[in-house]
């Protein structure tokens, strides 16, 4: 098959790719010898290059948006976005879903400013809704464990998302049914329990900070999602236990000290 005709065929290239999606799950469920192939560090390396790629073409694509350019332009961005969140699935399989993490983690604060110059109409909604759970799949993969990361790039994951995530809920509800692209019940439930299991793996007083944020969302601008009350509940009692054994550990010493 020509280049040529693939350039003037973008449903054929996207049949391919989907294909050629479909085999690599396959196989990495089902055959033994791609199992062993992939713990290859030359075959990781080639990986992670694509996911450094990958992230890129996001950026690229996301800058794109922010000109005039063709109207299918919002469709490219939510190809990459798909084939990233495909990415959620296999990486695991290959133990590199930690490098995903870390490069989505890195480009969060670059995507959420070209994001957020984006007018809210009905081409970007569904890009920023998409990007929202793309983001639920790394929060996921953080907040139970399947990736470990350093406590800094999990505060940073929640500080950088929590009040994206949270503003583009209320802009879509307060669309009603005018948009075709919506933050369903599922969804919201999802990235809730990865928020309130991610938040409860972080040091105290980065909880207090995530809580602060959480809090003022509520009280400035009555916004009640996500629902982070049941960790903030697990934060006040261990804070208060933590309280109580320091004043306990501190008047033994007082004791100690008198008797001496």
């Amino acid at each position: 098959m020509s280049i040529d005709t693939l350039k003037n065929s973008p449903e054929l290239v996207d049949e391919l790719k989907t294909s050629a999606q479909e085999q690599v799950e396959f196989m990495l469920s089902e055959d033994e010898e791609v199992r062993l192939l992939i713990s290859e560090e030359e075959v990781k390396s080639v990986v992670r290059l694509g996911i450094s790629n990958v992230i890129s073409m996001l950026l690229d694509r996301l800058s794109s948006l922010l000109v005039i350019l063709p109207e299918c332009t919002e469709f490219s961005v939510l190809k990459t976005l798909y084939d990233i969140e495909w990415l959620c699935k296999v990486l695991p399989r290959m133990e590199l879903m930690k490098d995903l993490v870390v490069k989505w983690t890195d480009a969060s604060s670059e995507i959420l400013v070209i994001a957020q110059k984006c007018e809210l109409d009905s081409r970007i909604l569904g890009v920023k809704v998409k990007l929202v759970e793309v983001t639920g799949k790394i929060l996921e993969a953080v907040g139970y464990g399947i990736v470990i990361v350093p406590s800094k790039s999990r505060t940073c994951l929640l500080k950088i998302w929590l009040p994206f995530i949270r503003r583009l809920k209320t802009l879509v509800d307060a669309e009603g049914c005018e948009y075709e692209y919506r933050m369903d019940e599922d969804l919201c439930e999802f990235i809730e329990g990865s928020m309130v299991s991610l938040v409860l793996t972080l040091p105290s007083n980065d909880q207090a900070e995530v809580f602060g944020e959480w809090m003022r969302g509520i009280g400035l601008e009555g916004v009640k999602f996500p629902d982070l009350s049941e960790a903030f509940e697990v934060w006040c009692y261990r804070s208060k236990s933590a309280k109580r054994r320091l004043v306990e550990r501190c008047d033994r010493l007082a004791i100690v000290n008198l008797d001496h």
